[in-house]
């Protein structure tokens, strides 16, 4: 099967204009994968609210922090997980599966990594495990969405680099597009992400119609029947 082409900036731009509720709505009205799915839970969540939305290709790998390396102390070496990441294509956002359980022992990302990650052209880091050093890193610039906040990074251990993985019940998939803001993150499918910006600006106009009627006089129960069937 052909791999479409990498969306232009202005295609990408277009994506950052609308919510993560919006564009989920347009991607169902394609009928591309069931609606429950392509989409992470509320175990992990937005850390910068008011951010406008993020959209980037997700650089996936494992992590796990709960135990030390053999030797003891520190792993150190992280060039081939650098390397990884920047060979993917730009805009990027970092997606780790936390594989502790529970997940969060430690946070791999904090100010100093979330500085890394923007010299490597990163937006957003998703994770199910924990961040920390929260106020710094929103001051550098990279959208974080965590299952929750720790103290420590513990033994953070990167492994399995490029795998695909599974971040709050969504599996992510090395260059997957991911769009997300306050309300969760989400991948778009390639095959329909140029397409899904038009769609999501019809459906905003429907909407808004609908609100605008909800809130008129001439509202009634057959009225608004007789608007959603002309709307459908």
């Amino acid at each position: 099967m052909p791999v479409p082409p990498l969306l232009t900036e202005e295609e990408l731009d277009a994506l950052r204009q609308f919510d993560t509720c919006i564009v989920a709505n347009a991607i169902e009205s394609f009928n591309f994968r069931l609606r429950n799915t392509g989409f992470a839970d509320a175990s992990v969540r937005c850390m910068f609210k008011d951010a406008p939305p993020m959209v980037g290709y997700a650089a996936t790998a494992r992590l796990r922090s709960g135990e030390p390396p053999i030797g003891g102390g520190r792993f150190h070496d992280r060039a081939e997980f650098w390397n990884s990441i920047f060979k993917m294509s730009a805009p990027r956002v970092l997606v780790l599966e936390d594989t502790d359980d529970p997940p969060g022992r430690g946070a791999f990302v904090g100010d100093m990594h979330a500085a890394i990650l923007k010299a490597l052209s990163c937006v957003g880091y998703l994770t199910n495990g924990a961040v920390r050093e929260l106020p710094s890193v929103r001051k550098i610039g990279i959208q974080i969405f965590a299952g929750s906040v720790a103290a420590s990074h513990a033994y953070a251990n990167i492994f399995e680099i490029g795998a695909v993985i599974s971040v709050g019940g969504m599996e992510v998939r090395p260059g997957d597009l991911c769009h997300g803001d306050r309300h969760g993150v989400l991948t778009v499918p390639a095959e329909i992400a140029a397409k899904v910006p038009g769609v999501a600006a019809r459906l905003q106009r429907t909407e808004q119609e609908i609100i605008d009627f909800c809130r008129s006089k001439d509202f009634s129960v057959p009225k608004l029947s007789k608007v959603m069937k002309t709307l459908s």
